[in-house]
């Protein structure tokens, strides 16, 4: 069947009349048709896609749900690795404090920012999520900055105990004989200070400590050091001068024989040579003498080695009791 035709009837001829649509209103009825039909269906899409969304939606709502707690997971991380830092940078600056005597990390350094003004401008393209991102990159950023400062603090706490450790290996700090090798107590040394001279029988100053022992009894560095001499030298006998750097030297006189050179390199406790009774002595002895940039100090000051506290002031009142030197 064809399309139904519409009549009216026209009461002024009587008849009736075929009803005729003009094209124009025809294609505003299409159009009207269309735009409800194009209307009705967005606001249906818009409601499913709100209240019913597809299961790849699903998919990502529940991706998206995951990354939101793995991101809130990740900046208490970065938060507890913060607060970890702070303290170790703390333990640091109390280790430059108290060990090392030197000024702690300037805070202001510490605290300081990380870039410019928009250190980030690539995020200005996330509407979003671009302030939270931004937001964890800058604790990132201000972190590894922070790692960095650290990591060359403890680059300089480490250089300096090297240099630390070189020291206290070098100063001079045991005695140069052992105790157990001496003819008499440590009680009777002729130490630092005016003595009568053996020789002379006149009052005069005595630069060391004179340790008595039997002629070849071995003769130790007292420190780490380098060989500044190794011969003859007048009054003292066959001698050894040892520098050990820091201001310090140590002299050994009167000795049988020594077996370093000039220029070697020796260590704390090595053996330098053997007691004798060379140049002016009048005994088996080694005469021992700490100078420190270029002036004699007290040796006995130095013999720390195996004494208790009580020990030490025991033998440093002894060491000073004015006596007859052996050289």
């Amino acid at each position: 069947m064809g399309r139904k035709e519409k009549f009216v009837y026209n009461i002024h001829t009587l008849t009736y009349e075929k009803v005729v649509i003009p094209f124009k209103t025809r294609i505003w009825q299409a159009f009207g048709f269309f735009s409800v039909v194009l209307v009705t269906a967005i606001a249906l899409l818009a409601v499913l896609y709100t209240y019913f969304p597809s299961p790849r939606e699903k998919e990502l709502l529940r991706e998206i749900d995951q990354m939101s707690y793995k991101y809130e997971q990740l900046n208490g991380q970065l938060d507890m690795m913060s607060k970890v830092l702070a303290n170790i940078q703390e333990r640091d600056a109390n280790v430059h404090r108290a060990v090392f005597g030197m000024n702690p990390m300037d805070q202001d350094v510490w605290k300081a920012g990380v870039g410019g003004h928009n250190p980030h401008p690539e995020l200005s393209a996330f509407k979003y999520s671009g302030q939270a991102i931004r937001s964890t990159l800058e604790k990132m950023d201000a972190l590894g900055l922070q790692l960095s400062l650290q990591s060359k603090s403890l680059d300089t706490i480490q250089q300096l105990a090297n240099s630390q450790q070189q020291m206290l290996a070098s100063i001079p700090s045991i005695k140069p004989v052992r105790e157990d090798k001496l003819q008499k107590s440590m009680n009777v040394l002729s130490g630092f200070g005016y003595r009568i001279h053996p020789v002379y029988k006149v009052k005069k100053f005595h630069q060391g400590v004179d340790f008595p022992a039997r002629i070849g009894t071995a003769i130790q560095a007292t420190g780490d050091g380098v060989v500044a001499e190794a011969s003859w030298h007048s009054g003292y006998g066959q001698c050894v001068r040892i520098s050990h750097g820091y201001g310090y030297e140590t002299w050994y006189a009167h000795m049988n024989r020594f077996n370093v050179r000039v220029g070697e390199k020796v260590k704390k406790g090595q053996k330098i040579g053997e007691v004798g009774d060379t140049g002016l002595s009048t005994a088996p002895h080694l005469h021992y003498e700490i100078h420190h940039r270029g002036v004699p100090i007290n040796p006995i000051n130095f013999c720390m080695d195996k004494l208790t506290p009580v020990e030490y002031q025991s033998l440093v009142n002894s060491a000073n009791t004015a006596n007859q030197s052996l050289d």
